[in-house]
């Protein structure tokens, strides 16, 4: 069972046993509090931050939310909020690029040497449009840019017989990438207010040659299926 069913599935018990003690008189907790419509925010960014490759956009959306949250409980001033939006978010970009290029190091490795034989002329992009692919025969790799648009990619049929990588850049817009069982997903991820959701379940065998994901959104998304 993946972890974001369980957690929502946790809220979800939660709440039901506070209303449902509520109206057998067992206890009497008031779940809407004053500043309760910002656990609308914080919850889907810790679940977000907890299950996805990409903690950044996470991160960031779950501090505004505590901020928030703060602020209606009288602990901290609206004021400030503003004032500390900018330079938290400043911080947090900046100590995500500088752990992930301490703690991706292979990662990194990998895709910049995949990329250096990389056929230049195989992508596709996708501007104020849709675009459905499907590889059904040898994949040497891609890159994929959707800007306000939407990108399929469909490998799920394709032969995969070395490690390779696909650079998908994601401007306000979307791409899903559909990929066979036998294979292993490593990601690395650049996003502003978007991210990289990894849905593929962990099936590949040790020695599975690997695809890797070089994702940049700036409120966008890549999602693996």
């Amino acid at each position: 069972m993946k972890i974001r069913n369980i957690v929502w599935g946790l809220v979800l018990i939660a709440i039901g046993v506070i209303l449902g003690g509520n109206a057998l008189n067992l206890f009497n907790v008031n779940i809407f509090f004053r500043g309760w419509w910002t656990l609308f925010i914080i919850i889907p960014a810790l679940i977000g931050f907890i299950t996805e490759d990409d903690k950044k956009g996470n991160l960031i959306v779950l501090t505004i939310g505590v901020l928030l949250l703060l602020a209606c409980r009288k602990i901290i001033d609206f004021d400030i909020i503003w004032e500390l939006l900018l330079p938290i978010i400043i911080i947090i970009i900046g100590l995500s690029l500088v752990f992930k290029n301490t703690v991706n190091k292979e990662v990194n490795k990998n895709i910049d040497k995949l990329n250096k034989k990389l056929n230049k002329n195989n992508s596709f992009a996708a501007t104020f449009s849709g675009q459905d692919i499907k590889v059904d025969d040898e994949f040497k790799g891609t890159s994929l840019n959707a800007v306000f648009g939407g990108i399929k990619f469909d490998l799920r049929k394709a032969e995969i017989k070395e490690d390779v990588v696909i650079n998908a850049t994601s401007v306000f817009g979307g791409i899903d990438i559909f990929v066979p069982d036998n294979v292993k997903i490593k990601i690395k991820s650049n996003s502003i207010f978007g991210g990289v959701s990894n849905k593929k379940e962990p099936e590949a065998k040790n020695d599975a040659k690997t695809i890797y994901i070089n994702a940049n959104s700036i409120f966008g998304g890549v999602t693996i299926k």
